[in-house]
């Protein structure tokens, strides 16, 4: 069949796509699988509970069911939802929001596709008649700039434009003890003249990076001295679903759009992406999403409006959830120094918070893209790094020496699952 280009694109091979399809894979078959790949958050009893509660809430309350299920919502958002999280920032944090500055997307996934796509891609004048083939005057292309790299997966293959993402390499700080950290490079950070925005993700996927507030304040400057929004992805981060480890302030104001999540609540199935927002970003992703989804999945915003007004969101979250990733953190951590052997030379990104840990091995004698297929064939699904450094100028070899594991499965199987790592990639060291 012929393909726009549009079509080619978004049906061409990508990170994201092959992640997906190792998930769907693991379900098959009878053999045990160990999947430290993909993003999948923990099954935690004491969150489930209150989830279980609210539905039984739900179907006790007559009409409730019949309301949530059979009614459309919003393309912006559910009025109640908005209301309650508006106000739950503004009492924890003072911003200056009201539900006008919400708006909710079917996933995070969505709400970036929208945002690089509104804020990145072609521009120029409009088509005129005397424009041959009906093409743009003075066509230009606004990337969306990435000051920390590695980044997010899920991001890699977004712009509809095949040239939209610019990103920087991070610099390396090693640490001791096996560990290292991931800082933005400010004196090699130039912005582009053609930049749309900038985006970074708080904790950092695929890392577990947690930029200090001091970067997210240059940042901030940075985007606003040019008159370009800054996307910070806070889908890990506070005030829920808190899986950040380090002592920091969540950041807002009118020239941040702020994303956040119900997924890694515990809710990864109904879709539920937030964006904190001025008015004109929200009209304007509102816009969009009418037209891709004509309107938002409801059952997510109803069913944590209530623990939004009562503060529980942020009970099960200090309670629940930050202690259930830190200890796990730490465990995989000891886990990893127990099991690979010292021949690997590798190193971990310091741990401050979201679900995975970065393994870094300097003296691979394959790429981990080719250590990646080997541990298919033991069945542990990880994520090779290299489709985490996307948009960079020129080649890195760091960028082939890296792998994402989550860490948030049964611990029988993430313990087994590291030792099968150390096993094979130790049989593949220089």
């Amino acid at each position: 069949m012929e393909l726009s280009d549009f079509g080619k694109k978004f049906t061409e091979r990508s990170g994201i796509l092959d992640l997906m399809d190792d998930l769907s894979l693991a379900l098959q078959g009878s053999e045990k699988k160990y999947m430290l790949g993909g993003g999948n958050p923990a099954h935690i009893p004491e969150v489930e509970r209150v989830f279980r509660k609210r539905m039984e809430e739900i179907l006790k309350t007559p009409g409730a069911l019949e309301s949530m299920l059979g009614n459309y919502d919003s393309a912006t958002a559910n009025a109640s939802f908005a209301e309650a999280l508006a106000t739950l920032l503004k009492n924890r944090f003072g911003w200056p929001i009201g539900p006008e500055n919400i708006a909710v997307t079917n996933g995070s996934q969505t709400a970036f596709f929208l945002l690089f796509n509104l804020f990145g891609g072609v521009s120029g004048e409009a088509p005129t008649s005397s424009a041959k083939g009906g093409k743009r005057k003075n066509q230009r292309i606004r990337r969306i700039v990435f000051p920390l790299c590695p980044e997010y997966i899920g991001y890699a293959d977004q712009g509809i434009h095949p040239d939209q993402f610019v990103s920087f390499p991070s610099r390396i700080e090693e640490l001791g003890n096996g560990l290292f950290k991931y800082r933005v490079d400010f004196n090699r950070l130039e912005i582009p003249e053609d930049a749309g925005a900038l985006c970074v993700s708080r904790p950092t996927n695929p890392t577990g990076n947690v930029l200090t507030d001091g970067e997210v304040r240059e940042l901030a400057k940075l985007a606003a001295k040019r008159g370009i929004p800054l996307f910070l992805d806070n889908a890990y981060g506070l005030p829920f679903p808190k899986i950040i480890f380090e002592d920091v302030h969540p950041y807002w104001d009118e020239n941040v759009v702020l994303s956040m999540s119900l997924s890694k609540l515990g809710l990864p199935s109904v879709r539920t992406g937030i964006l904190i927002a001025r008015k004109e970003i929200v009209r304007a992703v509102s816009a969009a999403n009418a037209i891709a989804n004509l309107a938002n999945g409801g059952i997510g915003q109803i069913l944590v409006t209530p623990l939004l007004r009562n503060g529980e969101i942020l009970r099960i979250s200090e309670e629940y959830i930050y202690p259930f990733y830190k200890r796990r953190s730490a465990q995989t951590i000891q886990w990893i120094h127990e099991a690979f052997p010292k021949q690997l030379e590798y190193r971990i990104h310091k741990s401050e918070g979201a679900i995975f840990l970065w393994i870094w091995f300097k003296n691979l004698r394959i790429t981990t893209k080719e250590l990646y297929e080997k541990l298919k064939t033991r069945h542990v699904i990880v994520v090779p790094g290299e489709y985490f450094f996307f948009g960079l100028s020129e080649p890195w070899d760091h960028s082939t020496q890296c792998i994402r594991l989550n860490y948030s499965g049964p611990e029988e199987d993430v313990k087994r699952g590291i030792e099968i790592i150390a096993e094979v990639a130790g049989s593949h060291t220089r």
